[in-house]
């Protein structure tokens, strides 16, 4: 399976974070958009083996929006209110996951399979 997915977790609440809104970039053109489901994952891949290209990508994800739908009262602005992960894709054959593990005040990712 080639392709390109995400998926979200909320390390501060030990869960999937369901609703967060993501973006997908490559240069200056947004390629797509999408919201994290219940588990996490968006409901289909952000980009398929056929237009998956190799190239520099973004990924942004809306954190602060999510951690306020849950009713924590974060500062204005919050410390993280956009995630944004830059990631290059060299083989647009193979797949590309990147997930984002978050909480208010830090994130980690990874590429994974």
């Amino acid at each position: 399976m080639s392709g390109l997915t995400t998926h979200v977790l909320d390390t501060a609440h030990g869960k999937p974070a369901a609703g967060v809104a993501l973006r997908l970039i490559r240069g200056t053109a947004l390629l797509t958009s999408a919201v994290t489901n219940a588990d996490g994952r968006c409901d289909s891949p952000l980009l398929t083996a056929k237009t998956l290209q190799a190239g520099a990508y973004r990924l942004e994800f809306d954190v602060g929006a999510y951690y306020r739908g849950l009713g924590l009262d974060l500062a204005n602005p919050a410390f993280l209110e956009t995630v944004a992960i830059e990631f290059g894709v060299e083989d647009p054959r193979a797949h590309y996951h990147v997930p984002l593990l978050v909480s208010p005040f830090g994130y980690s990712t990874y590429r994974g399979s």
